[in-house]
């Protein structure tokens, strides 16, 4: 399998080589058969992804894993003329008339190492940005996701070459080894862990990268804020996909005279939208599911009031002590802790004593708070008054900072990430400049202020 990573990734390097800036034509066609492969297969792709995760809702997949992919080609292709063309560049009049611009270039080859929890979305998405930026890609889906992780690699050669768009299977050697390869640049999905071991490897080659890595994400509610909407939003970010997301609110802070009357609202709204099994989303392995469950046992123990449906609902695990381990790391799973602080001042010092989050929701319409939070609070994204929507929006970038990740991409951002902002200066036949060279005239650099 490495040799047959190694003589792809060299049949690419070949491909950038020989045609190393592709025309918006060959550009749009990659991505409409990039659409074509997925709209094609989506039966295929709904039952690989129910069987690595033992159940999960068809909606569910169609939202998120299907139509997002579907909804970032088409903006791309829309798009993409635009995104190609040169940008002027303003150049000091001390150096009229020549001109300057901005010209994207694309890298060569990008390789992605996608996660499990959103296995053809997480593939696909960044491929959608490096194809708008004519670079050719290798994908390393996550071995946790066996089912879609093959369904990929059968379906890709039947629409493209290797040397366009190649799939490497495998476990943590080929990881190792694709994370080695002198990509033109690398973005990687997963935990801050392995997120650390990937930067490490590709700066033996000076690779650029891209980590998107999560964390834990807050969730603060004022006390102007809507309780039935901020529940309804919170349920909705922590239910979708058994709250294995890495853009899922990991946990709540509230005021403590406004807890009691959220934590009832939230149990109504766990009802309303978890009342069953039937949208449950499954684990892809036993020691998911297990540790989700240590999380709970362990609060439980300590004292804490639990309020959990089922094993399908979000778990409200009410202000938990903040030595254990699911206020010490990524939940990743329907526990969602409710932390009380009696005023908005103190949820702020909360959330900037810690990690910086992939995302920080607030719910709250009171304008001099939102001001507060953008200027004193930093994260990949900043959300009011709703939870995950701001990841189907393809102009935002979609990124995070610090220990959440580095880089961002999707739409524009993403196009831009894969490549190259190119600097292109053009001077004048009769360039002005020349007056700058040697014998220099006292007059005219005082004239240019450069005396």
């Amino acid at each position: 399998m490495k040799r047959d990573l190694t003589s792809m990734f060299n049949a690419q390097r070949h491909t950038a080589g020989q045609a190393p800036f592709p025309t918006l034509g060959v550009r749009r066609e990659r991505l409409a058969r990039l659409a074509k492969m997925t709209k094609r297969h989506q039966q295929e792709i709904v039952r690989a992804i129910q069987t690595d995760f033992g159940q999960r809702s068809d909606v569910e997949i169609h939202l998120v894993e299907i139509s997002a992919v579907l909804q970032a080609i088409r903006h791309a292709r829309r798009h993409l003329w635009h995104w190609m063309r040169p940008r002027r560049a303003g150049v000091p009049w001390k150096m009229w008339p020549a001109r300057a611009h901005v010209a994207p270039q694309p890298l060569g080859i990008v390789g992605v190492m996608s996660s499990w929890n959103y296995p053809w979305h997480l593939a696909l998405m960044p491929v959608v940005d490096a194809f708008a930026a004519g670079n050719t890609v290798l994908v390393k889906p996550s071995e946790q996701a066996p089912h879609t992780s093959a369904l990929l690699a059968k379906l890709v050669p039947q629409y493209f070459t290797d040397e366009e768009f190649g799939v490497v299977e495998g476990g943590a050697d080929i990881a190792t080894a694709f994370s080695a390869l002198p990509f033109d640049h690398l973005l990687f999905t997963g935990s801050s862990a392995t997120g650390r071991q990937v930067a490490a490897a590709a700066a033996t080659h000076l690779t650029p990268v891209t980590l998107e890595l999560g964390g834990k994400s807050p969730a603060l509610v004022a006390g102007d804020a809507d309780l039935e909407q901020a529940a309804a939003a919170i349920i909705f970010g922590k239910g979708m996909n058994g709250g294995q997301s890495c853009i899922a609110p990991d946990y709540v802070l509230v005021e403590s005279c406004h807890l009691d009357a959220l934590t009832h609202t939230l149990e109504r709204a766990i009802q309303h939208q978890r009342p069953n099994a039937k949208e449950a989303t499954g684990y892809v392995s036993d020691v998911h599911q297990a540790r989700i469950k240590q999380l709970l046992d362990e609060a439980r123990d300590h004292g804490c009031r639990v309020i959990d449906q089922g094993t399908h609902s979000p778990a409200l695990v009410i202000d938990p002590h903040q030595g254990l381990a699911l206020m010490q790391e990524e939940i990743f799973g329907r526990i969602l802790p409710l932390i009380s602080v009696k005023q908005m001042d103190d949820a702020i010092r909360f959330i900037n004593a810690r990690p910086h989050p992939l995302v920080l929701y607030a719910f709250t319409r009171n304008k001099a708070l939102q001001e507060s939070l953008r200027h004193t609070t930093r994260s990949g994204a900043l959300v009011f008054n709703e939870t995950l929507l701001h990841h189907a929006v393809s102009s935002l970038p979609f990124g995070g900072v610090g220990e959440s990740g580095m880089g961002a991409y999707h739409g524009r951002h993403g196009f831009e990430r894969f490549s190259h902002l190119r600097g292109v200066f053009y001077q004048s036949q009769r360039p002005t400049s020349r007056w700058l060279s040697p014998p220099y005239r006292r007059w005219l650099l005082k004239l240019l202020g450069l005396d």
